[in-house]
Formats: structure tokens, C-alpha cells, sequence
């Protein structure tokens, strides 16, 4: 009998030591931000439900961070008259490759601010089992806004057709390859790396500048594809091997005179023939071939012109097109319809999120918003809807960024799940961070979208059969507390929602 009351403490003592909960600090007239330091950090874990047991976690705007609670299914209805979801494992769609945040020069600056333990937890936080479990990251080829100032590969010798000084920069030794070289020892799962380039060297250009209107010439087509193969080629050397590019970040701020930041202007003629003539065959036929290529990398309502009429007039373009990038800041102006009208001309072609952050707009008060609820609640609808429209994966712009929104050497400062304070040594997880762990920490790669049959619109939902054999549903309810009635292959359970919440539930999946 004691030796049971032992194995049982010590059973109780494991658990109590995993669930670290979050070291709130209150926000005035925001919500709650958490705290974390060289000796505490909350801890984001899961328990495995069984064929009784399901769980159910929730954030809130009240304060509520993660909070796990363990429920039981019910084997008679709830109310049969009533069911407000059915979770339909017959109708699949697509299939997920994963989350993660882009290790610009900015992330990396503000990481190694912090001291050896604090890096760690940061780490931990975003790419381990006890945190966001995120399974990809973003990474600049050369500069971009979030770095201390402009810059390229191989920006000298001038007119160098043959990149003969191609080398990576002081910024990626000092900050980013560090940094990845922390993920990769931190994720228990291969850490797949896109990799975009915001503007190659001046001398490429029609401009001769980093920013404004400027576009590629066309006698460094082919020296541009090799820019990105370089590229491939040193970071697969340093142990970091790339799994996708995209075909240069928002080819349209080049075009426009309107953006102080890095860039590169393309049409969608002038890119297709790009693509088709020099980065297609440059990828495809080296040793890389298994690099995926995705396009447009820019926002919603541009990607469908693009995609299509690239398609139109290069159709060889499809050879080498792998998928389509797609960015967040035009999202609530434009349905997710676009999503589907692109997907349904080439189903083979997979859509991922690349980019998104908060405090872009010049209207808003501040670019880091602490403890902001309204700026979760946008992340969580987006990636609900992204999904629900064929998005495959989603990746937050920068992992971290200190109070100012930065560094950003063009001052286009804006919002991160985690503000590092370097002078405190300390660094706060967002709203927007647990948001994200609704879906990072339940979601894994190949997990597969699953229909959700809803009769209630009060409740927003999307809903994976995942790997790990089990069922996840996410819901947001945006309103005053709600209850629902859930029904899931033979068995149904009432889940009550709180007031402005975000919540997902984890079901054993029970093969029929």
C-alpha cells in the first residue's frame, strides 16, 4: 500500500512539475502578457486523450492562458434535436505542412541580447514539446527591413555576371545561423526552411538602389537564379539545408513608389518568363531538385492574377512551380474566396501562408501593442479561415522584436508574439503567441483538414485528423459564453465556451 501511495505522489509531483502556468502580468486596458526570465518560464503541454477522456484548452481575453481541462464523452445526446457540429472524418481536404516565424536579422539581434539561459527558453518556447512546437522558419537571403541596414550578396565587384564573391554576410555569422542552429538542436521534428530574398545587389537592377521602383535586368536573369542556388548551396553546407524558395518577396512594392523597405519589382510576364527560363531549370536540374519553388510570395488579392496569368502565358511554368506563397496584410479586405479560385485551377499546387504581423497599418497607436486581445483575435479568425480555404501551412513574420517593433533600418516597425526587453532580461509572451499555440502545439505536419458541419455561426471552427491518430478542433467564439453540442462518430458531448475565447479540443481518433 505505501509503495502505491509513493508511485502515485511521484506520479502526481511529474505532472504538477510539467503544466507551468503563466506568469500573468496585467496590462492596463489590455489583456494579460506572460513573463519570462532566466529562472521561470510557463510551459505549453499536452496530455494524450484516451477513448473516454478527451481535452480542451483554453486562452481568453479574461486572462485565461492555455488553461487544460480533461472531459469525458457522454454516450447518450446531449439533446438530439440540437447538434451544433459534427466533425465528418469521411470529407478530407488538404494536407498540412506546418507553422513557424522567420529568424530575419531583427529576431536574431534581440535573441542574442538575451543571456545563455533566456536564449534557451525563447528558443523552447516557440520549437520544442513544451512549447509552440513549431516545424518551419522563414530566412532572409541577404537583408531585408528588419535588418540594421541594407544589404545584398555579393555587392562587389559590380557587374559581377558570375557572382565570383558570393559570401554570407557578418549578420547571418553572428545572428541567424546561430539562431537556427538553436531550432534545429531544440525541434524534435526536421525544421523545414523557406528561404526569399527581398532585393538582390543594386547592380542588378534597373534602379541601382535597394528600394523604389526598380526591377531585375534582364542581363542578370540567369545570375539572379543563381543568386538563390548560392544561397541553397552555402546554408546546406553549415548543416541548414532549404526545403522551398519563393520567387522574391512582394514582387509588387517594387512597382509602386510607395514602400521605403527592400524590394523587387516583377510582372507577372517578366516573372513566368524568369521562372520558365533561368530559376526553373537552375533548381530543378542541380543537385537541389527537391527544392520547392513557390510564387507571388505577396498578398491575397494579388496572388490570384499572378498565379494564373504566369500560368497562361508560361504554362511550362507548372513543371517548376511547386506552390504559391501568399502574405496577411490585405486579408480583411479580401474574402478567402480568392483562395479557392486559385486552388481549383491546379489542385496539385499547395498554398502557404509566409508572412504576417500585426501593428503594419499606419493608423494604429503602436507597432508593439502589449497584451493586445483584438490583435490575437485577428491572428486566430486568419488562420481559421486560411485553413478553411486551402492554406497548407502559416508562418508569423519575425520570431521576436524588442518594444520599439525592431531594429528596422527603414523604421517599418511592427508587433511579435514574443517583445524581448533586453535591459530587464526578460521577454513577454503575447496573446497573439497563444493564439498561435492553438493550432502549432495540436496541428502537425500531415495532419489532414477534415469537415466540420456547423449549424451555428455565432462559433467559428475548423477541425484536422492528425498523425499523432487523433482529432482536433479549434473554435473561436467571439461573443458573450456559449454552450455546444458536438458530435463525433458515435458520441456526442456539450462544451461550454467562455466569453471571448479561443479554445481547441483534442479527440482520440477511433477507427471505424
Amino acid at each position: 500500500m505505501l509503495l502505491k501511495f509513493l508511485t502515485l505522489s511521484l506520479t502526481v509531483c511529474v505532472l504538477a512539475r510539467k503544466d507551468k502556468p503563466c506568469a500573468a502580468k496585467n496590462i492596463s486596458g489590455q489583456s494579460v502578457v506572460c513573463v519570462c526570465n532566466a529562472t521561470y518560464c510557463d510551459e505549453l503541454h499536452r496530455s494524450l486523450p484516451t477513448k473516454q477522456t478527451f481535452y480542451v484548452y483554453t486562452t481568453s481575453e479574461s486572462g485565461l492562458r492555455f488553461k487544460k481541462v480533461a472531459h469525458t464523452f457522454k454516450d447518450e445526446c446531449v439533446n438530439c434535436n440540437q447538434i451544433d457540429l459534427v466533425l465528418d472524418l469521411k470529407r478530407t481536404y488538404q494536407k498540412i505542412q506546418g507553422f513557424g516565424g522567420a529568424v530575419t536579422d531583427a529576431a536574431g539581434i534581440n535573441w542574442k541580447s538575451l543571456n545563455t539561459a533566456l536564449r534557451k527558453l525563447l528558443t523552447k518556447s516557440y520549437y520544442s514539446k513544451a512549447g509552440l512546437e513549431y516545424n518551419m522558419a522563414r530566412v532572409p537571403i541577404g537583408g531585408c527591413d528588419f535588418s540594421t541596414h541594407p544589404y545584398a550578396y555579393n555587392e562587389l565587384p559590380v557587374n559581377d555576371k558570375y557572382l565570383s564573391n558570393f559570401t554570407l554576410s557578418p549578420e547571418d555569422y553572428k545572428y541567424r545561423l546561430p539562431l537556427l542552429s538553436e531550432i534545429t538542436k531544440t525541434s524534435k521534428v526536421p525544421v523545414n526552411i523557406v528561404a526569399t530574398t527581398w532585393s538582390p545587389p543594386p547592380w542588378m537592377k534597373t534602379n541601382n538602389a535597394y528600394t523604389g521602383v526598380g526591377q531585375l535586368k534582364k542581363e542578370y536573369y540567369q545570375t539572379y537564379a543563381d543568386y538563390h542556388l548560392k544561397f541553397i548551396e552555402k546554408l546546406s553546407s553549415k548543416g541548414f539545408p532549404i526545403w522551398g524558395i519563393t520567387t522574391t518577396n512582394e514582387p509588387t512594392t517594387g512597382l509602386i513608389n510607395a514602400f521605403n523597405f527592400n524590394s523587387l519589382g516583377w510582372t507577372s510576364d517578366e516573372l513566368g518568363k524568369w521562372i520558365v527560363g533561368n530559376l526553373g531549370p537552375t533548381i530543378k536540374k542541380s543537385k537541389y531538385k527537391n527544392v520547392k519553388i513557390m510564387t507571388c510570395d505577396d498578398q491575397r488579392n494579388t496572388i490570384k492574377d499572378y498565379f494564373i496569368d504566369i500560368v497562361k502565358k508560361y504554362p511550362k511554368a507548372l513543371k517548376y512551380i511547386d506552390g504559391i506563397a501568399v502574405h496577411y496584410y490585405s486579408d480583411g479586405k479580401f474574402a478567402p474566396h480568392i483562395l479557392d479560385e486559385v486552388a481549383k485551377t491546379h489542385p496539385e499546387k499547395f498554398i502557404l501562408c509566409t508572412e504576417a504581423s500585426e501593428g503594419t497599418f499606419n493608423w494604429e497607436k503602436s507597432d508593439i501593442a502589449l497584451g493586445s486581445w483584438r490583435r490575437a483575435k485577428t491572428y486566430i479568425r486568419d488562420i481559421i479561415k486560411d485553413m478553411n480555404h486551402h492554406i497548407v501551412g502559416w508562418l508569423d513574420w519575425n520570431l521576436c522584436l524588442n518594444p520599439q517593433g525592431g531594429p528596422n533600418w527603414a523604421n517599418n516597425y511592427v508587433d511579435s508574439p514574443i517583445a524581448v526587453f533586453a535591459d530587464k532580461q526578460e521577454f513577454y509572451k503575447e496573446p497573439m503567441y497563444y493564439a498561435l499555440a492553438h493550432f502549432t502545439k495540436f496541428i502537425p505536419r500531415n495532419s489532414i483538414r477534415i469537415k466540420v458541419k456547423s449549424s451555428t455561426k455565432s462559433v467559428e471552427s475548423v477541425a484536422f485528423l492528425t498523425p499523432r491518430n487523433t482529432v482536433v478542433l479549434v473554435l473561436f467564439n467571439d461573443n458573450n459564453k456559449t454552450s455546444l453540442n458536438i458530435k463525433y462518430g458515435g458520441k456526442t458531448t456539450k462544451l461550454n465556451l467562455i466569453e471571448k475565447s479561443i479554445t481547441t479540443v483534442e479527440f482520440l481518433h477511433e477507427k471505424s
